[in-house]
């Protein structure tokens, strides 16, 4: 079965073998004093372990394998890496082994428990995208919600990881990689890449140049996104040709274009099959564009809102007035004031705000900002999506976005990789009959 190595690796490290299971091949009793520090790098499985075999204590290193032939196959008996080893466990041992100095090596059988196994093939074979959501509702509460917190944490710091490698990239301007998230979670998803790629194409010193000028950051947005080329000609001719603002941003565009020395990206990047209208990459460009313009240096704004309300009504921003009875260029819909929506803003509140006032405070050692990110998505509502439904119906019902990021981290992080035996739930339903 698929893990066999990382379960005999999981039986060892939590001590889920019988009690008095562990002898050597001469049938010496092997007490586990301590089982060693997990090495998920190069060298032996477990670090520093220590036990008792017969009356000599034996201090080193634990390696673990399928069979005894796989020390050999895997070239540890060449590789003075592995002369520190004082055990050798495997779930067969069928040969005898030496390391490197030609000593040979202790072994033992680790047997793996039905319990444990059947657990392993049940969690591990799921047809299920979430392999435990039948047991997720017996599960006591406090153990759930400690367990989201911790993975709520552990979401907030893999996006500050890729933040930092923004910061690095941007020379450590904030408001450039703040340009470059915002942009990227103003795609909603489906458009996200498209977006960021958008976002690297223009350098947010270009948009903040022409800040006086929403016209002039709107066709800078539109033209490095590809969508000011010449329309195609259908039956009923070319849309464009009426359309004097589409030109006129076209029009601006060249002038900019070859001023700044860009390369637009291609329009057919920007998806539109089923999205609404209201979402389609036109009318997010034009919000975009409105709320960097208005707005000047995004990110020290941002910083210092402290309530919610703020910072919702910070991304309550209308588009220029021809998007008001547009949703693409060239064809007219019912006017509207073309904001964002109460669910978008919360979005890109949980996606921009929070994960950018967490880096800043790891970045900064200023706690209190990490403090505030947490406290955001504390107040926010929950999250409606696919993974959040899942997880409702198996009986985890979040109270808010923390709980709903937490269950994002769960899915894609150790629901979707199969990594149950790295996961609480997992060693929970696996340690426990």
């Amino acid at each position: 079965m698929p893990y066999k190595e990382e379960l005999l690796h999981y039986i060892w490290k939590f001590r889920l073998y019988p009690s008095g299971s562990l002898e050597t091949m001469d049938g010496q009793e092997i007490e586990v004093i301590d089982p060693g520090m997990h090495n998920l790098h190069a060298g032996p499985d477990f670090f520093n372990a220590k036990v008792r075999i017969g009356n000599k204590v034996w201090a080193g290193d634990v390696e673990i394998h399928r069979s005894s032939d796989e020390w050999e196959r895997h070239g540890h008996h060449t590789d003075k890496a592995y002369n520190s080893v004082i055990l050798h466990l495997s779930e067969r041992v069928d040969k005898a082994i030496k390391n490197e100095k030609g000593q040979q090596i202790l072994q033992c059988r680790l047997p793996v428990p039905d319990e444990v196994r059947r657990n392993a093939d049940y969690l591990i074979y799921s047809h299920s995208a979430v392999p435990c959501r039948d047991h997720l509702s017996f599960l006591p509460e406090l153990f759930i919600r400690s367990f989201l917190g911790r993975l709520a944490i552990e979401r907030l710091e893999r996006k500050t990881a890729d933040i930092f490698t923004h910061l690095d990239r941007f020379h450590q301007s904030w408001d450039d990689v703040f340009y470059v998230l915002l942009t990227r979670n103003f795609g909603f998803g489906l458009n996200s890449d498209a977006f960021e790629r958008l976002a690297l194409s223009l350098p947010f010193k270009y948009i903040r140049r022409h800040g006086d000028s929403l016209f002039q950051v709107e066709a800078l947005l539109f033209g490095q996104a590809g969508l000011l080329g010449e329309w195609e000609t259908g039956g009923s001719g070319d849309r464009g040709t009426g359309d004097d603002y589409f030109l006129q941003l076209r029009q601006e565009y060249h002038f900019l274009k070859n001023k700044y020395s860009l390369t637009p990206l291609e329009g057919y990047l920007f998806k539109r099959m089923r999205v609404r209208p209201p979402s389609f990459p036109e009318m997010r460009i034009a919000q975009l564009a409105a709320l960097l313009q208005s707005s000047g240096r995004l990110f020290s704004v941002v910083l210092e809102q402290q309530e919610v309300e703020n910072w919702m009504s910070l991304f309550r921003i209308s588009p220029s007035p021809y998007w008001r009875t547009h949703y693409s260029f060239g064809k007219q819909s019912p006017e509207s004031d073309g904001q964002l929506g109460s669910a978008s803003r919360q979005i890109l509140l949980i996606n921009t705000v929070a994960p950018v006032l967490f880096a800043y405070g790891k970045k900064t050692t200023i706690e209190s900002h990490c403090d505030r990110a947490i406290h955001l998505l504390e107040l926010l509502k929950p999250e409606k999506n696919v993974i959040v439904s899942e997880f409702c119906e198996a009986g985890v019902i979040p109270r808010n976005a923390f709980d709903t990021q937490a269950l994002i981290q769960l899915r894609r992080a150790y629901c979707d990789p199969r990594k149950c035996l790295f996961c609480r739930i997992g060693h929970r339903l696996l340690s426990h009959s």
